[in-house]
Order: structure tokens, then sequence, then C-alpha cells
């Protein structure tokens, strides 16, 4: 019993001269990589916030505004994490020559999550749409949150937060409408009604809702012909973030002005004969 706890203080001994004696020869040399990576930190952060000030003054876009200042602070961080290394005479080649390996390696395994940053790359350089613009992909429609290297963040009127893989985006049809949707919308008139005076209605009740884009004219007109009688068609947009609260309320005071002009809407109708023998 005795001569195994004497094993073990001695051990515990080996193990506290080992590292007296490392902090003892290399003290120095980590307090300078501490230092030195300490400072680093600082620089990163001071370079970002340079950057992203720099890009704020030219009114460069949110979206690659942020990806530049992340890109600096990483690159600082990573020059001065190998500095520090070398200032505790650790060789960084052969780390470089692991990590090179190990991401061609990787690489293969996660192929679908590598083109996601392709493609997010891609999205941020080239800039189709930036975050509170309103898309449609993939018969998918939201207002953009946020744009990272794998996905892009949507979400709608209801709160739904929305992730697209990037790859999903890139090369695909794309709808962007920016902070507007357009609402479609058409209902069928008696051939003994005046059709002008009916569009003049809709225009007058849509221009008072007061919910309407102010930079899309709304478009109210004769969509067509049908057995039913004249469909007015009606085009305008609306904020996407209220886009369903606003439709409701402006359809509502649509039909409200219909129904005080007594205006008559045709319903669809059938004759059926019966034939006895």
């Amino acid at each position: 019993m005795n001569s195994s706890l004497e094993q073990e203080l001695a051990q515990l001994q080996g193990a506290y001269d080992m590292i007296y004696q490392y902090l003892m020869n290399y003290s120095f040399q980590l307090m300078g990589a501490t230092l030195i990576f300490l400072a680093g930190l600082w620089l990163a952060k001071k370079a970002a916030s340079m950057v992203a000030k720099l890009l704020e003054k030219h009114a460069i876009d949110i979206t690659l505004s942020n990806f530049a200042t992340n890109l600096t602070r990483i690159l600082i961080i990573i020059m001065v994490a190998i500095i520090a290394l070398s200032k505790l005479g650790i060789s960084v080649t052969p780390m470089v020559a692991a990590i090179g390996a190990a991401s061609l390696g990787a690489g293969l395994a996660i192929q679908g999550m590598l083109s996601n940053y392709a493609a997010g790359i891609t999205i941020i350089v080239t800039r189709p749409f930036v975050v509170g613009n309103t898309i449609s992909v993939r018969g998918v429609t939201g207002v953009v949150k946020d744009i990272l290297l794998g996905m892009t963040i949507l979400t709608n009127e209801e709160g739904e937060q929305i992730s697209i893989p990037n790859k999903h985006i890139v090369g695909e049809i794309l709808h962007n409408s920016f902070e507007f949707k357009l609402v479609e919308s058409k209902f069928n008139i008696s051939y003994q009604e005046d059709a002008e005076a009916v569009v003049n209605l809709v225009q007058t009740a849509l221009r008072q809702s007061g919910r309407l884009s102010a930079e899309h004219s709304a478009q109210v007109g004769i969509n067509g012909f049908n057995a039913i009688g004249i469909e007015i068609g009606i085009r305008y947009w609306l904020p996407t973030q209220s886009y369903f609260q606003d439709k409701y309320i402006t359809h509502q005071a649509i039909h409200k002005a219909i129904k005080a002009a007594a205006i008559k809407i045709p319903c669809p109708s059938r004759e059926v004969h019966l034939i006895s023998e």
C-alpha cells in the first residue's frame, strides 16, 4: 500500500518538475506568444471595425459588408496565431500540410456543405437580393432576414423562420419583389353595368385604403369576357410584412364600395330541362 502511494507521489512530483522546468525555460516565450495573440485579437477587432465603417461610408450593402468584416477578422486572427506558435518554437509547416490533407478528405465527405458555401459566396458577391428583400424560389416566398455562407434565412408574416440551403437558390429561377408582394384578383360584373364606372370605383377604393405601395401604381381594367359577365382584373402591391392582413382589408374596402354602388355581380347559373316521355 505504501509503495503504491509512493509511486503515485513520485509520478505527481515528476509531472510537477516537468511543468516547472518547461515554465522556467519557456516562460518568456509563453508570455510573448500570449501578448502577441491578445494584441492580434485587439488588432483584428479594430481592423474589422475600420472595414465596416469604410464600407458603410461608401453605402455598401449590409450583407457584403458583414462578409468582408468577418473575413478580415478571421484572416488577421489566423496570421497572429501562426506568429504566436512560431514564437513558441512550433513549426506550422507540418500543421498546414496536415490541415490541407484533412481538408481534402473532408471536402470529399461534405461536398453538399461546400457547394452551399460556394453558392453563399456567389450570392454575397453578385447580390441578386439583399436583407429586407422579398424573394420567391422553388415555391417558397418570404422576406430575407439573413444571408449566411451556408444558407439564406427567410421570415414570413406568421413569424416563421425558413432556412433555404444556398445551393437551392443559385441557378434557380428567382423572383425578387424587394419589400413588396403582388396581389392579383378579379371578379365579374354584369354586361348591363358600366365597366368604366366600376373600374374608377375600384381605383378610388384602392387609393383610399392607404395600404398600397406608393412606388407601384395599382392596375385595374377589363381582364376579359366570359359567359357570366365582364371580368374586372385588379393588380396592386402590398408590403410583404403585412401582406395577408392588408389584402383582406383592401378586398373588404372594394367589396364595400361595390355594394354601396349597387353593382350587380352575376353568379353562374344553369338551366335544367326535364324531358318526360
